[in-house]
């Protein structure tokens, strides 16, 4: 073989390897890409299938007489464990400084979840059934949404289709939610249990019950929705997410520990041992707790509170089929109409919020700029004199060359 195909040879080859290193840098490039899009999506789901575990281990626990407010307190020590650790070592050369005003928040963001939500939550539960409890949660993203609307988060424009399907889809929402509480029609059992099997718990939920809870899970829901809007105030202020999630935890010690010193005096109740309780406080502390606050914050200061809060109705569906294998709990017939209502209602506001990021990525969804016309005049007038300024400082001759050239 002669050196100059030889030489070819080499060319190509080395063309070859070229074409494919572009190739494998375009496909890795293509699937980072993707990956990146898909993150947010994935943490959601996730937590989701987190929650519908802690909504059944926490009713295992509560049969076995655990007090609602003790539960809390050991929940956020475990989360604390957690997390802490890591927002120590982790973020100690990002961690901004402790102001008062993130302190304030801070408080707030306690008193809000660990306190207010999870507590009259747990109240809710106690009263109705899982199903029912998390299938109200639902509600979450159209009263998140009302409240990014009232804290000028989100942005309402009734002239555009997207702002025009998240207000409607609050208020099917809302109807969706009325419906669950109003009407209860038959029941029946997913599975077939014995007749000896059904949960204390499904039997114990009187109508009066019922009305109780419910109430009470609506200011559950209330809570939570007003920490999710705190959350994204705060982190605006103090974007360190791990350290948020430990200070959170913290205070959900401290503040939950408060509560439940004044609502429960007996001793005895705060022990636990190697049973369904130090389970449920343990799985609902480190994963609904600290990893949830952790996740949460990172997708709440990228999509929004209303992002976060728009995955609830896979919880739902998650805890029901959950309950009624494992619970024996009867599933309500409106309670089956309402919560497709309310996942109708859920998927216009996700469509539309979907909508309105790809219109401000592309610049079709914003409004055109008003620009004064004595403003413009003005920057006319100055771009004038500009040029005359200009022309003033070139010699003469170097005019006359170039008129020459001309």
């Amino acid at each position: 073989m002669d050196k100059g195909n030889l030489r070819e040879e080499v060319r190509n080859k080395k063309r070859r390897e070229g074409d494919l290193e572009m190739a494998d840098q375009m496909f890795s490039g293509a699937f980072g890409s993707f990956l990146n899009k898909v993150k947010p999506y994935l943490a959601m789901v996730s937590l989701q299938f987190g929650y519908a575990g802690m909504y059944i281990v926490t009713m295992m626990c509560f049969k076995r007489g655990m007090s609602h407010w003790i539960l809390v307190v050991y929940r956020h020590a475990f989360a604390t464990v957690a997390v802490a650790p890591f927002a120590i070592v982790l973020e100690r050369k990002i961690r901004p400084k402790m102001t008062l005003r993130v302190f304030i928040k801070i408080l707030a963001l306690g008193f809000l979840e660990p306190v207010i939500d999870q507590n009259l939550y747990y109240v809710g539960l106690k009263s109705t059934t899982a199903t029912y409890a998390s299938a109200f949660v639902n509600l979450l993203p159209a009263v998140t949404f009302i409240l990014a609307v009232i804290f000028r988060i989100e942005k309402v424009n009734l002239k555009k289709k997207s702002s025009m399907a998240k207000v409607i889809g609050t208020a099917i929402t809302v109807v969706g939610a009325m419906v669950m509480t109003l009407y209860k029609g038959p029941m029946f059992n997913l599975v077939p249990h014995s007749r000896g099997g059904s949960h204390p718990a499904a039997a114990a939920a009187t109508p009066e019950n019922w009305v109780a809870g419910t109430i009470e899970l609506i200011s559950c829901i209330v809570g939570w929705s007003g920490f999710f809007i705190v959350q994204s105030m705060t982190l605006k202020e103090y974007p360190a997410e791990l350290s948020l999630a430990a200070w959170v935890c913290v205070m959900g010690i401290v503040e939950g520990g408060i509560v439940a010193l004044i609502m429960e005096r007996d001793w005895n109740a705060w022990k636990i041992g190697f049973d369904a309780r130090l389970l449920a406080a343990a799985y609902s502390g480190i994963v609904c707790s600290g990893i949830a606050y952790y996740v949460q914050s990172i997708v709440n200061k990228v999509k929004g509170p209303v992002f976060v809060t728009a995955f609830s109705p896979l919880s739902m569906v998650i805890t029901s089929v959950l309950a009624a294998i494992i619970l024996a709990e009867s599933v309500h017939l409106g309670s089956c109409i309402g919560a497709i209502i309310i996942v109708m209602g859920l998927y216009s506001v996700v469509w539309g919020k979907s909508k309105e990021g790809k219109g401000n990525e592309t610049g079709k969804d914003q409004e055109l700029p008003v620009v004064d016309i004595k403003e413009r005049s003005t920057i006319v007038d100055d771009i004038s004199d500009d040029v005359t300024t200009v022309k003033s400082k070139v010699p003469a001759e170097k005019k006359a060359s170039i008129l020459q050239e001309l």
